[in-house]
């Protein structure tokens, strides 16, 4: 995000990036500051331990085409900046970019991405992306590809994916729902990494006031926002459907309890009326809402965050989805490995004549996190009334397109493993790493009757 250019544009006619600019400068969001001296932007890279995840996997780790580790530390240190929460002093924001890797112990596996439930499959005319990452994927294959023996999915999929063209196959499956993204080369003209949704008024706050947070969201993203604005010192309210609760709840609970310990945990029937205007009055209270569902999800419920943020005065309203809220990406599904294709990321990582090859665990989700979260605090601290519509592809497009020193070193192999040697500088390519979490996260609903009762929506 560079001072002389637009990090954020808005679709209204009065709301200008240059008036988002100065909302940003005005809270002291100055980016990208000095580069730490020594710190070459591919040693951040081999630091960070995204580097270890990206590449073949008996090959090199691979060199990010653009500062990605870099990006992500010049974030984290405006929010801390902007905060002055001593609970993000020693933050390593690079190193988020590995961090479910490292709870995972994934690897890199080249076409296959680290977490393994997306992959880059050869079509006809090009490569694309495709991500079965929930159940009920799989077995949308034959509607997408046609009938045939899918008992094993990744088989059938690269067999018919083979005969088709990219553009007929992305066009179908995402009207079926898949999450699937063409392996686009990097933008060539400016693209905001967020955009302004609508502007309500705003609320005057004590300089010592500190945002009430509803978190929405679920898996990565949005949860990393606000276990980020909780860091600056947000209290966070986690509301989730009893029928649908967020799906980390359902793996291992060493990512769910690093990214939601600290938590309150409140669960509503959205399914009932009784559920549905329990959560618009939670809504109504919040200073921030952040939410990670397509724009009908909340619609069917009948929350519409343009009218919220209209009527409800100072609420800020971040809304992480893949390809943004405007048609017709609003209604693409999408997770963190396949929106970073789509952005041009696996192309850029691959070699020029050669196919295009994941960078990294799912790095959509985290620098999507990360800049959600400073703009989120930034929009609270000039009174709000702000709907940031923050996408997945457009953070790691916007970054490519930003561009910056990148692949100006040499990977080694230094003993067992690898190095990056810039001049006379050396650093080991470092597996991810992981934060302790600072407790468990709470059991699904267990504040609901306290918060609800304190907040004026009564079980």
């Amino acid at each position: 995000m560079s001072g002389a250019s637009p990090c954020l544009a808005s679709d209204r006619p009065s709301g200008g990036a240059g008036g988002v600019e100065a909302l940003l400068a005005a809270c002291g969001v100055a980016l990208p500051g000095p580069r730490v001296p020594g710190r070459h932007p591919d040693l951040e890279w081999a630091r960070s331990g995204a580097m270890a995840l990206s590449g073949l996997p008996g090959g090199p780790p691979l060199l990010a085409p653009v500062p990605l580790a870099t990006r992500a530390r010049e974030a984290g240190e405006a929010l801390r900046a902007l905060s002055g929460a001593e609970a993000l002093a020693e933050l390593d924001a690079a190193a988020l970019l590995g961090e479910r890797a490292a709870l995972f112990d994934l690897r890199r596996q080249g076409a296959r991405s680290p977490g393994g439930s997306c992959r880059l499959l050869e079509a006809a005319d090009g490569w694309l992306a495709l991500n079965l990452a929930r159940p009920d994927d799989a077995a949308l294959l034959p509607a997408w590809l046609g009938e045939g023996d899918a008992s094993d999915p990744w088989a059938f999929a690269a067999e018919r994916v083979a005969r088709g063209s990219v553009d007929a196959l992305v066009e179908r499956g995402r009207l079926l729902g898949l999450p699937l993204a063409p392996a686009s080369n990097p933008p060539r003209e400016s693209l905001p990494w967020a955009r302004i949704g609508e502007r309500g008024p705003a609320r005057a706050r004590g300089a010592s006031q500190l945002p009430l947070v509803v978190d929405l969201s679920a898996l990565w993203a949005g949860p990393l926002c606000t276990h980020l604005l909780q860091l600056a010192g947000s209290r966070v309210v986690k509301v989730e459907s009893t029928r649908r609760p967020d799906g980390e709840r359902f793996g291992p609970p060493a990512f769910l309890d690093l990214l939601n310990a600290g938590k309150q945990s409140v669960a509503l029937d959205f399914g009932s009326p009784e559920g549905r205007a329990r959560l618009r009055r939670l809504l109504e209270r919040a200073d921030i809402v952040v939410e990670s569902a397509r724009p009908r999800a909340l619609a069917q419920l009948g929350i519409e965050a343009e009218e919220l943020v209209r009527t409800v005065p100072g609420l800020t309203w971040v809304s992480i989805t893949g390809y943004g809220r405007r048609p017709p990406g609003a209604n693409w599904v999408a997770f963190g490995d396949d929106a970073a294709v789509a952005a041009g990321l696996a192309a850029a990582t691959g070699a020029p004549d050669g196919p295009p090859i994941f960078c990294g665990d799912a790095i959509a989700d985290p620098l999507a996190g990360l800049h959600a979260a400073l703009v989120a605090l930034a929009s609270f601290r000039r009174g709000g009334g702000y709907l940031l519509d923050v996408a997945l592809r457009d953070v790691v497009a916007h970054l490519l397109l930003r561009g910056g020193s990148a692949r100006e070193a040499r990977v080694e192999c230094a003993g067992s493993g690898w190095q990056v040697a810039q001049g006379a500088a050396r650093q080991a390519v470092l597996p991810p790493r992981a934060r302790a979490a600072r407790g468990r996260a709470r059991s699904l609903g267990a504040d609901t009757e306290v918060v609800l009762a304190e907040l004026g929506a009564p079980c």
